[in-house]
């Protein structure tokens, strides 16, 4: 049974696709409608709406909490590479690393495969050094991964 945060991604997510890439939420609505804390919509916002995973969120304040959630949009593939290897200039935690993989996956550059191969090279099991090392061995090797990708 899917939990509700990935109820509710799943929901946005459409809404963002029906309006051409681009929506306006209103927190307590959304809440409302899902019969949850309006924590429960920031916490989906905040972990599935991300930079790395290709969305641009603004907030506004006032008038029940209005929320404008962008889509990314990238003419094409080596676009979207070229953007993520920019944005990479600092170590990258696990996590983040996975956001990454998934957004080129949403976005069809990478296969199922392929993610779950460059998953597990950037898993902390994998990487045999301690933190912060750990890191920034991550963030090199997912660079390397990147430029492979824009060149092959």
């Amino acid at each position: 049974m899917p939990r509700l945060s990935d109820i509710i991604e799943e929901f946005i997510k459409d809404l963002i696709e029906k309006k051409d890439g681009e929506v306006e939420i209103q927190r307590n609505e959304l809440a409302n409608f899902f019969n949850c804390a309006p924590s429960q919509i920031n916490y989906v916002l905040s972990t599935r709406f991300t930079i790395e995973r290709g969305y641009y969120i603004e907030s506004k304040r006032g008038g029940g909490g209005s929320i404008r959630i962008v889509k990314v949009k990238f003419e094409n593939s080596s676009n979207l590479l070229e953007n993520v290897l920019n944005n990479i200039n600092s170590p990258v935690s696990q996590h983040q690393a996975n956001e990454i993989v998934e957004c080129l996956l949403e976005n069809g550059v990478i296969s199922k495969r392929e993610a779950n191969i460059m998953k597990a090279a950037l898993n902390d099991k994998t990487l045999p050094v301690n933190q912060p090392l750990k890191d920034t061995l991550r963030m090199l090797i997912l660079k390397a991964m990147i430029i492979s990708l824009m060149n092959g």
